[in-house]
């Protein structure tokens, strides 16, 4: 999954999926906490975000939406793995293990304490507060695998982490995200290969 410097090349959005898969990984979260990240982020906050800034152009009303720089959306990828681990972990990380990951790797800018509280309000106020994760294509993989593993011995030999890689390919390729309209679909699609 580490792409180094050819990661640059990719589209914005790969790219800021990457990061945010990478920053899970570095701290060790649970697939959980990272796929309600991924869905806060990529399916909720990303493209609300850019189709606000379509509507307001220079109208927008924060320091960090406007302009819409890599770094401040970084940050935001980062807030909803904080919010993730809110929902999903008891207790939660603390926000200085955030920062303190910010600032190892987000090179362009460097963000205080209150900038990552600034960012929560944000990412909340663009997502209308919708956080939940009821629909979502990682559980319904979960509930799905176990299913199957109740009803059939072969459920025994599917490798759980080979279906988190195979979600995490899919995230990452903008063209293929429009699958996550279906998660049920998209669960038993994972499970099946």
């Amino acid at each position: 999954m580490q792409r180094g410097c050819a990661s640059s090349a990719l589209p914005l959005r790969a790219r800021l999926i990457d990061f945010l898969i990478q920053s899970a990984h570095k701290l060790q979260v649970a697939p959980t906490v990272k796929y309600t990240a991924l869905s806060i982020f990529a399916h909720r906050f990303y493209p609300r975000c850019l189709s606000r800034l379509e509507e307001q152009g220079n109208d927008v009303e924060n320091w960090l939406l406007q302009p819409l720089r890599e770094s401040n959306l970084q940050l935001f990828a980062l807030v909803s793995l904080w919010i993730s681990t809110k929902i999903h972990t008891s207790p939660c990380l603390s926000l200085k293990i955030f920062k303190s990951l910010g600032d190892n790797i987000i090179k362009e800018q460097h963000y205080t304490i209150r900038d990552y509280l600034e960012a929560e309000v944000v990412l909340m106020q663009v997502v209308n507060f919708e956080i939940g994760m009821n629909n979502s294509a990682f559980v319904y993989f979960e509930e799905l695998l176990l299913q199957f593993k109740g009803v059939a011995k072969v459920g025994e030999l599917v490798n759980f982490e080979a279906g988190m890689d195979i979600m995490d390919l899919i995230y990452e390729k903008e063209e293929t995200s429009m699958l996550y309209t279906n998660p049920h679909s998209l669960a038993a699609s994972i499970l099946a290969c």
